[in-house]
C-alpha cells in the first residue's frame, strides 16, 4: 500500500490554514496463474525407446533425463514430466497424444493443476 500526504491550502492561502490529510492508494495485486503437471502414464505395449524418443523431442531433455523418466514410469506407474501454464501443458499432452497414435502407440500422456 502506497502512502502519500496530501496538501490542501484554503483559498486565502494564508499559513496555519492548511488541512493535512492522507490519502491511500492500493496497487490491484495480480494473481499468478495456476500451474500444471504433465504426466506419462504406463502402459504394456509402447516401447521404452518410444517413450524416450518423445521426452526428448517434446520435453526437450536429454537423452539421461528422458531414460530416468521412461524407467520411473515403467516402474511406478507415471511420472511427471514437467510442470507448464495451462496452454503450454495443453499443448504439450495433445502433441504427445497426437505423435503416439500416429505411430500406433497407446501412450497416455494427462496434466492436472498443480
Amino acid at each position: 500500500m502506497i502512502l502519500r500526504t496530501l496538501h490542501m491550502m484554503a483559498d486565502t492561502d494564508k499559513p496555519g490554514d492548511s488541512d493535512t490529510g492522507v490519502l491511500t492508494e492500493t496497487k490491484p495485486k495480480t494473481d499468478k496463474p495456476p500451474l500444471y503437471k504433465v504426466m506419462l502414464l504406463n502402459d504394456d505395449y509402447t516401447p521404452m525407446e518410444f517413450v524416450v524418443h518423445v521426452l526428448e523431442r517434446f520435453f526437450g531433455l536429454s537423452h539421461a533425463q528422458s531414460f530416468e523418466i521412461m524407467l520411473t514410469v515403467h516402474k511406478k506407474g507415471l511420472a511427471v514430466v514437467g510442470v507448464f501454464s495451462f496452454e503450454v501443458a495443453e499443448t504439450k499432452v495433445a502433441q504427445v497424444m497426437d505423435f503416439a497414435r500416429r505411430h500406433q502407440h497407446p501412450l497416455q500422456c494427462t496434466m492436472e493443476k498443480e
